[in-house]
């Protein structure tokens, strides 16, 4: 079976503690068939008057010695076996985030997070139920239908066997067509869960646009909707689920009429005993375990198996972005150099950059500013080596970036994005989220660098202080000023900072350039930015439009070319005057 092919290497690794279960049950299975056995003697005793005291008494010992035995038994398979599937979902799960982290951009494209989130919950658990309930229902249908017919050949009647189990077949058929129904209803089912989870994820982070725009009914209708579609999806599930017993129980039934019927008239042919009949009417009982089994079994297999398809598929993309065959150990970045680049994202039409080049020395602010949607953010991303770029156009310590280890870049980088994700946790978890190890001292030093001392110190609890979910209790210049003090904690080689300045005030911007400038000396850094006082400073300045580079040099000699830069300059120190006139 493909489910047990894709978990082979678990069943490997945890052979010992499946062996135990299995032969455990087993070990139960066999000892299960010994009551029905000493109950038909006893009644044949009785019948024929022969049964003395000490023999009853022995008997009941031994029923109750074995009751004890089995449940000891049944304690420890259950604690193992399913101990079993919980490992496995932990080891799923840790799989499933550490394949996320190493994805590109591209792949949360393809990958919504509601199917993400319906993965990690879900299918795995659907998974880890397969690899545990499962394992017992077959474990049960083969061991404990097997032993019995043994039993009812062996001790009873061959003849009387045959004649019961002339339905059973039929179970087999009617089973198998269900189970693959299921499985194709179970996929329609878990894809509308997926669905569900993005509009509920969606709806909570932008409640608050939600309401300033009195989209609540809205909202709640298309929840509906959504939810409406899985509750539909889940019963149809739940429909063919349903189907399972019925028809267990009403083929067993008919083999219990068979057995009876036929039994009776092999008693009265003194073919077999009374004994002997209630034996094999017993033991025709615990054939009803076995068979529910098998359809619990089926029933659990196609849902696991079409759960592992599913993280299969996620599992099995690979990154956009791979290491190097043969990577070149780079310890500093002492020039970052640009040459000629040009870029363009998974399924676009246009270039985001044509041609871009510059070359920054360590310790060296460059400047990247320009009209919105001209690239600039974009430019930073091939540094963070979120996407594939073309060989040799970007270059560190003058070796090309894509042969240097993914891991060595990220340790040299500390981004600011312009999207400030942050945690629901404190203050300063938030900060030292890339450093967790880092003294009150060096939090504090970050946030004063930050210019987010004093806004701290009105709050009540401090750097202990909630953030919310995402920074819901911070303003839009908190939240910034946040996650700058968060990449200047860490002191990176490379600091970038993508728009970060903007929601704050030409005041706090200056105060925290100049912290910058004056701690990070001899440490690179990179700005894109609209407002241009925040890059006036940088050693060099590009001005891209449409992802080209259209003027490019010092403060000094783009005010004395007097195009969009100075003009965009003179515009922004008036407004700046005008303001400070208010």
């Amino acid at each position: 079976m493909s489910f047990v092919r894709r978990l082979n290497w678990f069943m490997k690794l945890r052979w010992k503690s499946y062996s135990l279960a299995i032969g455990l049950m087993t070990i139960v299975s066999l000892l299960s068939t010994i009551p029905p056995k000493l109950i038909g003697n006893t009644i044949d005793d009785i019948q024929s008057g022969s049964l003395a005291g000490a023999d009853l008494y022995a008997t009941v010992g031994w029923l109750v010695g074995l009751a004890l035995l089995i449940y000891v038994m049944v304690y420890f398979w259950i604690t193992t076996l399913f101990g079993n599937a919980m490992l496995l979902e932990k080891v799923l799960r840790g799989r499933l985030l550490a394949h996320l982290t190493k994805m590109a951009p591209s792949f949360f494209q393809r990958n919504s997070t509601g199917q993400l989130m319906a993965l990690a919950t879900n299918d795995i658990l659907a998974i880890g139920n397969t690899s545990g309930y499962g394992v017992m229902t077959l474990v049960h249908t083969l061991t404990g239908a097997t032993v019995v017919i043994v039993m009812m050949v062996s001790f009873i009647s061959v003849k009387l066997m045959l004649a019961a189990l002339i339905p059973m077949p039929f179970l087999t058929v009617v089973i198998s067509k269900l189970g693959k129904k299921v499985r194709g209803r179970f996929l329609e089912a878990q894809a509308a869960f997926g669905r569900m989870n993005e509009h509920a994820l969606e709806s909570i982070s932008g409640i608050r646009v939600v309401r300033a725009y009195v989209q609540e009914e809205k909202d709640l209708a298309a929840f509906d909707r959504i939810t409406s579609e899985v509750r539909d999806k889940n019963r149809r599930v739940s429909l063919l689920n349903a189907l399972f017993h019925p028809l267990i129980m009403n083929i067993i039934g008919l083999s219990f009429s068979i057995g009876i019927g036929y039994g009776a008239y092999l008693v009265y042919d003194d073919q077999i005993t009374l004994g002997e009949l209630i034996s094999f009417n017993i033991y025709l009982g615990m054939l009803i375990w076995p068979m529910i089994s098998f359809g619990e079994f089926i029933n659990v297999l196609q849902r696991g198996s079409a759960s592992a398809d599913r993280l299969d598929e996620a599992l099995s993309q690979k990154s956009d972005v791979v290491e190097a065959e043969d990577p070149v150990a780079v310890d500093i970045p002492e020039r970052i150099e640009m040459r000629q680049l040009s870029f363009t994202y998974p399924g676009a039409t246009l270039p985001s950059l044509v041609d871009v080049s510059f070359a920054l020395k360590r310790g060296g602010t460059l400047g990247v500013v320009g009209k919105t949607g001209g690239g600039k953010s974009t430019l930073l991303k091939q540094l963070l080596r979120q996407y594939p770029i073309d060989e040799n156009k970007l270059l560190v310590s003058g070796v090309p970036i894509e042969r240097i280890p993914l891991e060595r870049v990220k340790q040299w980088v500390a981004y600011v994005p312009q999207g400030h994700q942050l945690l629901s946790k404190s203050i300063r978890d938030n900060i030292a989220l890339g450093k967790p190890d880092a003294t009150m001292e060096e939090v504090a030093r970050a946030v004063e660098m930050a210019s987010f001392a004093q806004d701290i110190e009105q709050m009540p609890e401090g750097l202990e202080t909630i953030v919310g979910e995402n920074g819901v209790m911070l303003s839009g210049g908190q939240k910034q000023r946040l996650a700058i003090a968060r990449a200047l904690l860490i002191d990176s080689e490379m600091l970038l900072l993508d728009d970060s300045l903007s929601a704050v005030d030409a005041r706090t911007e200056s105060r925290i350039i100049h912290n910058i400038r004056k701690e990070r000396a001899g440490r690179t850094t990179i700005i894109t930015t609209h407002r241009l006082s925040a890059v006036s400073h940088a050693d060099w300045i590009l001005v891209i439009d449409q992802g080209r580079v259209i003027e490019e040099g010092t403060h000094e000699q783009l005010i004395l070319h007097g195009q969009w830069y100075k003009e965009q300059w003179e515009r922004q120190q008036m407004e700046a005057s005008l303001e400070e006139a208010l």
